[in-house]
């Protein structure tokens, strides 16, 4: 399915009227059509095997909806707010809640004895989750509907609760909003979201020391510090040999470079580089606890159904994990404004500004294609200076 070449692609997500400060959108209709992008992306997500039949499909889909709704019911019977078509914009428990000055809401929920620790952990997540949530795409039209909102409170909390771990992160509203516009089944958009955080978990673990997006970073630093070591070494003699300054970019994939429309244009290109089919396969293994078949990741396989990034990293054959291609993508946009960082940056607030001014102009094909040539020239320049090691 494909619209008219001209049909504007903000027609499907409506901006509202008085939100005049959104970046617009550069692209016609391409890629993956509005109308089919969420069932496409549950492919490219892991969430059914490529091969699979409709039938298969159907029974796979019913089963994670029957499993939704108890995990949506277990939640519940916690705190009633979640699926009662309401969202939380107050504290559900404090630290003050086990003396005299208890709420109403806590006295109720502890009537029965003290609350298990890890749902009192999930329930001071609950609060962070809602006013996150009512910050979450409020320029678009489709956010006017509070059931809409209760949806993305409903999911972000069920899925907290299943990964207590990670629970609830700043920037995970944002990575879970377009699921829930482009899937009508609300069961469907928090599987497809599940499978997203899959990839991107580890960007959302955090010590009281380290954020896990520190790892992405530290790695953004490497990359450039061997594509353009003049831009490194000017960062760093900025302050900035860290890379904070493109923590919101990695932490949520580029949502604020790019009007909402082409974010989405942008993940699925990543999604599609970095295809792997047997990602379905691996995440069922995984979830029955069953070690990984014999071959079934086999890295000497046809690899005509790989995403091209996948393809050119399993060349490599390295016994390091495969960067993601977003932090080739960010370090793509630096080479691109190398020159004006080098000349124009005399200090953080400088780099900060020169990137911001970049929201709305960045073109997502250019991104991803400027990515793919750097990772070439860091793989050929690591494995040039792994052999002069060697040797």
């Amino acid at each position: 399915m494909r619209g008219a070449p001209s049909e504007p692609a903000d027609s499907y997500y409506e901006v509202r009227p008085d939100s005049t400060d959104v970046p617009a959108t550069r692209f016609r209709i391409k890629g993956i059509h509005p109308a089919i992008r969420g069932e496409v992306w549950e492919f490219l997500l892991g969430c059914y095997h490529p091969m699979s039949t409709f039938d298969e499909r159907k029974q796979i889909r019913q089963h994670r909806r029957e499993q939704y709704v108890r995990l949506k019911n277990e939640c519940s019977k916690m705190f009633p707010v979640v699926g009662s078509g309401k969202y939380i914009t107050a504290p559900v428990i404090t630290e003050d809640d086990a003396n005299a000055n208890r709420t109403e809401m806590a006295k109720e929920l502890t009537s029965n004895g003290p609350l298990d620790m890890k749902v009192v952990q999930w329930m001071h997540t609950l609060h962070q989750i809602g006013l996150y949530v009512k910050r979450t795409d409020r320029t678009l039209l489709f956010y006017d509907k509070p059931e809409n909102l209760s949806k993305l409170q409903d999911i972000l909390s069920v899925y907290a609760w299943i990964d207590i771990d990670v629970g609830y992160c700043q920037g995970m509203s944002d990575l879970c909003s377009p699921m829930i516009i482009l899937l009508e089944n609300e069961a469907d958009a928090f599987w497809c979201f599940e499978r997203l955080m899959r990839r991107l978990r580890g960007n959302f673990q955090c010590t009281e020391t380290f954020v896990g997006v520190q790892t992405q970073l530290s790695n953004l630093a490497t990359v450039t510090q061997v594509i353009d070591p003049k831009l490194h070494q000017h960062l760093e003699t900025l302050g900035g040999g860290n890379y904070l300054f493109a923590f919101r970019m990695l932490i949520v994939l580029f949502r604020r470079e790019f009007s909402f429309c082409d974010s989405l244009y942008l993940w699925e290109m990543m999604w599609a580089l970095e295809y792997d089919p047997d990602l379905f396969s691996l995440y069922e293994e995984l979830e029955l606890n069953m070690e990984k078949a014999e071959g079934s990741k086999g890295k000497s396989k046809p690899t005509q159904k790989y995403g091209k990034y996948e393809r050119e990293n399993m060349k490599i054959k390295s016994v390091d994990a495969p960067l993601p291609i977003s932090v080739f993508i960010v370090a793509s946009v630096l080479k691109d404004k190398s020159s004006v960082l080098l000349h124009q940056a005399r200090g953080l607030d400088d780099v900060v500004k020169i990137l911001n001014d970049m929201t709305g102009i960045l073109d997502a094909k250019k991104a991803c294609t400027g990515a793919l040539k750097l990772h070439k020239k860091y793989v050929k320049a690591k494995t040039h200076c792994n052999s002069k090691s060697m040797g």
